[in-house]
């Protein structure tokens, strides 16, 4: 209901006739924030789970890594589903899928059914979300998609960021089936009012799914992703993490290869022949790489090396991202008014200092101290990733689908990667332990100065490809 009202009020602030058009924008948008809340919000119920069938640890975060894995794979369809389905149909279709997959766990037996029943609304949920993206840009002007970017990464961002304390408090009260329950409510009610709001439809035909190169996408994405995700647990193991990577890179390899080859693409590959788009994206998922390698490091850091419990490590990264949840709804808003390049410039300042300063963090640092700084960090990646994602879409505004597909698909992959790769570069520096130790300490200050060096990459890209005036390089 909030959600609501504050699109609404955004919508009669900007003087935007509430058409069919935003009527559906407004569906999608609500659906968009319910189904990215499911994705963390299963986290906080994990004890319950092992509680409950008798599994471990390793077993029970299935529940939240396959969520990620069907993400990954469900992302890159995007553009075909579009192209191909009514966009009403698109909706539905995705919501059912996420009503059954809240009931299927709801009432699931085992931890194989809710693994099962997590994968059925991540589908839906992988249909949802990239497409919301498409469905904005072909809906609001363009003039005024940073302003509607912001809005949608504040909502989409909350979400997620908030589920999880949420959902501890009906976990505390009620148990963890009343989750799924909850959503399962929530989506029929949105299913009834789908289907008497929503009646825009776009552009759609006869067009043909190659499947050979989804069969590529599913091996190319779950093989990277898979493979360096298990880095962290299982080290540099043949099975679990170099075949999955191998099998991942080659099948990324051969899949590009088709999309060049064939007159209808799974996915439209020549955007990235615009060197503008090409390097906006590759500055998105930059940011997004240090955003998730962060997310693991810091966690890591407050309770393995400065010896604190997981409620501390969780309440000094909070405010950060409730901070950075806030700016990126500012970030738009600033480049609608001074300019897409000024405020990533800001976005890397930010982030550099915030990681440099990382480095002064010792076995004695206070609570306070890595909360302000890591407030600092958050600031830059809060400006820089909406802004950067509205600018390199707008670059090819003519084609939508398959640059949505491609920013979004590249951010997944690479955000599953610098996951595993911040681990394994904390630990390789700490000499394969990490402890409460001055060794640790320095391993996390080279770790974050690794991150200090990305952002100036980042930098750098910002100040050679990043322009204020769009028109003028398409």
């Amino acid at each position: 209901l909030i959600y609501f009202i504050v699109i609404i009020i955004r919508v009669y602030i900007m003087d935007v006739k509430l058409d069919r058009g935003m009527s559906t924008l407004l569906i999608f948008i609500i659906a968009a924030a319910i189904l990215s809340a499911a994705q963390s919000v299963v986290t906080t119920g994990i004890a319950g789970i092992m509680a409950d069938f008798h599994v471990s640890s390793t077993t029970a975060q299935w529940i939240y890594s396959s969520f990620l894995l069907v993400l990954g794979v469900m992302i890159p369809l995007s553009a075909y589903i579009t192209r191909r389905f009514k966009v009403k149909t698109i909706l539905l279709s995705s919501l059912s899928l996420f009503l059954v997959g809240s009931l299927l766990a709801y009432v699931s037996p085992n931890i194989i059914v809710l693994i099962i029943a997590r994968v059925i609304q991540a589908i839906g949920s992988g249909i949802l979300l990239p497409i919301t993206q498409i469905v904005l840009f072909k809906v609001i002007p363009e003039e005024k998609w940073q302003v509607y970017m912001g809005l949608f990464g504040f909502i989409i961002g909350i979400a997620p960021a908030l589920a999880p304390t949420a959902g501890g408090m009906i976990i505390d009260y009620v148990g963890w089936r009343s989750i799924f329950l909850i959503f399962a409510g929530m989506v029929f009610v949105l299913i009834l009012v789908a289907l008497v709001v929503v009646k825009l439809e776009f552009e759609t035909g006869d067009y043909p799914l190659d499947v050979l190169s989804l069969i590529l996408c599913v091996l190319a994405c779950v093989g990277i992703m898979l493979g360096f995700s298990n880095i962290a647990g299982n080290g540099f193991d043949l099975v679990y993490v170099i075949l999955p990577i191998v099998v991942g890179t080659f099948s990324l390899i051969f899949f590009v290869r088709r999309q060049f080859g064939i007159k209808t693409p799974l996915v439209d590959l020549h955007a990235l022949k615009n060197k503008y788009f090409f390097f906006g994206t590759l500055f998105s998922a930059l940011l997004y790489f240090t955003m998730c390698g962060l997310n693991v490091i810091m966690p890591l850091f407050v309770q393995t090396v400065t010896s604190h419990n997981a409620t501390t490590s969780g309440l000094i990264l909070l405010p950060a991202t409730l901070v950075m949840i806030v700016f990126n709804f500012i970030g738009p808003l600033l480049a609608n008014k001074i300019g897409v390049r000024k405020v990533l410039i800001m976005s890397c300042i930010f982030s550099i200092v915030g990681y440099l300063i990382m480095m002064t963090y010792n076995t004695n640092s206070t609570v306070e101290y890595m909360i302000i700084t890591q407030i600092i960090r958050a600031i830059g990646a809060g400006l820089g990733l909406m802004p950067a994602v509205t600018w390199t879409i707008a670059v090819v505004s003519g084609d939508v689908e398959d640059a949505t597909a491609i920013n979004n698909t590249v951010r997944q992959i690479i955000g599953a990667i610098g996951s595993a790769v911040a681990v394994v570069l904390m630990t390789v520096f700490a000499g394969g332990t990490l402890a409460h130790n001055r060794v640790s300490v320095s391993a996390f200050g080279q770790t974050s100065l690794v991150m200090a060096i990305l952002a100036v990459i980042s930098l750098v890209i910002v100040i050679l490809y990043i322009k204020d005036e769009i028109h003028d390089l398409m």
